[in-house]
C-alpha cells in the first residue's frame, strides 16, 4: 500500500456529549466522511476511558464503585494463566482473534458496531477508517491493584494489560480492514502529560517506548497505521522516538511546546510521519470565540514556523490531518457540533488554498 498522504483531511477524536450512538455516528459521517471514526459516549459509564477496555482483562473486580485488579483473589493466578494461553493461541494462529476475549463487546462499545454498519454502506468512498484504544501508559497508571498501587509498577500486571490493549486494538483494525484497506488506530494517552512530574519519577523513557512499541506492533500486523493522541503538553521526544506514524496534539494551545523539538519534527516528516494538528479548540470559551477564518490563519502561522526549521511546505500539507484539540465529551452538544463544523470548514479552507 502506498504511503498515506491525508493532505489536511479532517479527523475527529472519539468522544461526543450525546446519548444516541446512531446520532453520534451520523454526525461523524456528516462532518468527516473521508476518515470517520467510531463514537465513544462518556455519558455512559461503561464507555469511560478505562471501563471500555476492561472486559477480558483478568483479575478485575469492582467494590463500592471502585474498579481494581485483585491480585489477592484465589482465582487471579488461574485467570492470568488462562489469559496467556488465549493470547498465545491467537498470536500463534491456533485460535481465531475474532472470537477471542479481545473483541470489543457490543455492550461495552456499541458505537463501534453502529459505525461499522454505516461504513459498510459507504464502502469504496472512504480514505480510511479510524479506531481508538486507551493508551498503555494511561491505562496502566490509571488502573490500580487492591492496595491502590498503579499496575504499571507491577511487571506482570503491566505485561498483561499491554498485551490486552494491543490485541483489542488489533481486533478493531482487523474489523475495519474488512471494509476499508486503510486503517488508523489512535492510542489515547492523556497520562503522558504527567511526564517529568513526581507521579512519573520512577517510570523511564524506555518503559514508555516499550509499552507503545508493543501495541504499535499489534496494529502493524494488520497493516494499520498507529497514532498517539496527547491532549496537553508532554516530553514530545518520547512520542517521536516511539516510532509512531501519527502524532496527534493540541495545536491550538501547545504548538509553542512542540516546535521546541525541531530535529525530531524534521526527522518525523522526512520519514513520512503525519502530524494531526488539533487546531480546533475544545475548551468552551475558545470554542465560542473562534471562527474558521481565525483558525485557518493560526494554522498557517504555525506552518510558517515548520517551514523555518526546514520542512517543505508541500510536505507539511500532505502529511497533516486537521483535528479538534481533544474529544468533545465534556462540552455541550451545541459546542460539540460547532467543533465538528469548524474542523470540517478549516480543513476545506486549507485544502482549497493548496489546490
Amino acid at each position: 500500500m502506498s504511503p498515506f498522504k491525508p493532505s489536511c483531511l479532517p479527523l475527529l477524536i472519539g468522544s461526543l456529549p450525546i446519548g444516541s450512538h446512531q446520532e453520534a455516528t451520523d454526525l461523524i459521517f456528516h462532518y468527516t466522511p473521508d476518515i470517520p471514526l467510531w463514537p465513544q459516549l462518556p455519558i455512559y459509564k461503561r464507555e469511560g476511558m478505562m471501563q471500555q477496555f476492561l472486559p477480558g482483562l483478568p483479575g478485575v473486580m469492582e467494590i463500592n464503585g471502585k474498579t481494581f485488579i485483585n491480585t489477592a483473589s484465589i482465582t487471579c493466578e488461574e485467570e492470568m494463566l488462562t489469559f496467556y494461553e488465549e493470547y498465545l493461541g491467537v498470536t500463534e494462529g491456533a485460535a481465531p482473534l475474532e472470537e477471542s476475549r479481545f473483541q470489543l463487546a457490543r455492550e461495552a462499545a456499541p458505537g463501534f458496531y453502529v459505525f461499522l454498519e454505516q461504513a459498510r454502506a459507504r464502502k469504496g468512498k472512504l480514505a480510511a477508517l479510524k479506531g481508538q484504544t486507551t493508551g498503555p501508559v494511561t491505562f496502566c497508571t490509571g488502573l490500580v491493584d487492591q492496595d491502590g498501587r498503579a499496575i504499571f509498577y507491577n511487571d506482570q500486571l503491566r505485561d498483561v494489560a499491554v498485551k490486552h490493549l494491543a490485541m483489542k486494538a488489533r481486533w478493531q483494525v482487523r474489523k475495519m480492514a474488512e471494509i476499508c484497506g486503510r486503517t488508523i488506530m489512535f492510542f489515547d494517552e492523556p497520562g503522558l502529560a504527567g511526564l517529568g512530574s513526581s507521579a512519573f519519577i520512577t517510570i523511564t523513557r524506555e518503559d514508555i517506548v516499550a509499552c507503545l512499541s508493543e501495541v504499535f506492533n499489534a496494529v502493524r500486523v494488520e497493516n494499520g497505521l498507529t497514532g498517539v493522541h496527547v491532549c496537553a503538553n508532554t516530553e514530545w521526544s518520547v512520542v517521536f522516538e516511539s516510532g509512531v506514524d501519527i502524532v496527534s496534539y493540541d495545536a491550538y494551545s501547545y504548538f509553542d511546546k512542540l516546535i521546541l523539538y525541531p530535529e525530531h519534527l524534521v526527522k518525523f516528516f522526512a520519514g513520512g510521519g503525519i502530524l494531526a494538528s488539533g487546531i480546533v479548540p475544545t475548551t468552551p470559551e475558545f470554542i465560542d470565540a473562534e471562527t474558521a477564518e481565525s483558525l485557518v490563519a493560526k494554522w498557517f502561522g504555525q506552518t510558517e514556523q515548520l517551514l523555518a526549521i526546514g520542512i517543505d511546505r508541500e510536505k507539511v500539507y500532505a502529511q497533516t490531518l486537521i483535528t479538534p484539540s481533544c474529544g468533545t465529551g465534556a462540552v455541550s452538544k451545541e459546542q460539540a457540533e460547532k467543533v465538528l463544523a469548524l474542523t470540517k470548514s478549516v480543513s476545506e479552507r486549507i485544502r482549497a488554498s493548496f489546490s
